[in-house]
């Protein structure tokens, strides 16, 4: 098995619940830092004494912004760095979605979803980057989707985004090999978060039409992420029927997709 990598300080963003709270935990035990960054100070601090019960060695540090404000993210570095917690692994989890017609969909939402999945993993990338240059090494993890390989009807810009964190994660990799930096793009199907929920545009309408036997836990989602960084791998699929589809959906010419999903049933 390849050795497990370690390091001085983790930040994870969208950690108060969901894979970000499990990409907390799990790291916890490979660094002495961790930087937990969402907009839910309370379910963050309650996090973060969780994790100082269970790794006493920890330091714990929660910062509470709103990553689709761009002063708010810069406030964030400064932060950073004066407290001492620059880090030197980047989990860019938090993520919005939102499910339904794109014509019909709330202009807010969609800004603010773009916001998030591109504009702030892209910011925080480029401003904690050179101070992990300058150190000699890093990592970032940076979770993408299995949608990222597909244009999907009813959640249209979603996909896109995700489309655009696959790609920037996969050139950001080659760029920073010299650097020994390595870019993992995570890119799971469906898992029971509360993604799910806050995607649909009202608590009647029904979500993502998908099979219950396709959901992976986030614990696995997590862990095999992990897995795939100690291995330096750029690109990982968590579970094996998400592994299985993104091959053949790869494998599959636009013009298949295009009928394929033009059949596909919707909300």
């Amino acid at each position: 098995m390849p050795p497990t990598a370690s390091f001085s300080c983790a930040l994870v963003t969208g950690a108060s619940s969901g894979l970000g709270e499990e990409f907390a935990f799990q790291i916890a035990p490979r660094v002495g830092k961790l930087v937990l960054v969402a907009r839910r100070e309370t379910l963050l601090s309650q996090l973060a004494d969780r994790i100082r019960s269970k790794f006493p060695h920890v330091a714990v540090a929660v910062f509470a912004v709103d990553l689709n404000v761009s002063a708010e993210r810069e406030q964030l570095v400064k932060n950073l760095t004066s407290a001492g917690f620059l880090p030197d692994l980047l989990v860019n989890n938090a993520g919005l979605g939102d499910y339904g017609e794109f014509a019909t969909a709330e202009w807010d939402k969609l800004q603010s979803m773009l916001s998030v999945n591109i504009e702030a993993l892209t910011h925080l990338s480029h401003s904690l980057l050179p101070e992990m240059i300058r150190r000699g090494g890093g990592a970032i993890i940076n979770v993408s989707s299995l949608a990222s390989v597909i244009p999907i009807p009813d959640f249209a810009v979603y996909a896109a985004t995700k489309a655009y964190v696959t790609s920037f994660s996969e050139a950001l990799r080659i760029e920073l090999r010299e650097h020994h930096i390595p870019v993992l793009a995570v890119c799971p199907g469906p898992v029971r978060t509360e993604f799910g929920q806050v995607s649909k545009r009202s608590p009647e309408s029904r979500g993502m039409p998908t099979k219950k036997s396709f959901y992976v836990p986030k614990e696995q989602v997590v862990a095999e992420s992990l897995a795939a960084l100690d291995r330096k791998s750029a690109r990982v699929y968590p579970g094996l029927k998400t592994a299985a589809a993104a091959l053949v959906l790869s494998a599959l010419p636009m013009v298949v997709l295009r009928f394929a999903m033009g059949f596909r049933p919707r909300r």
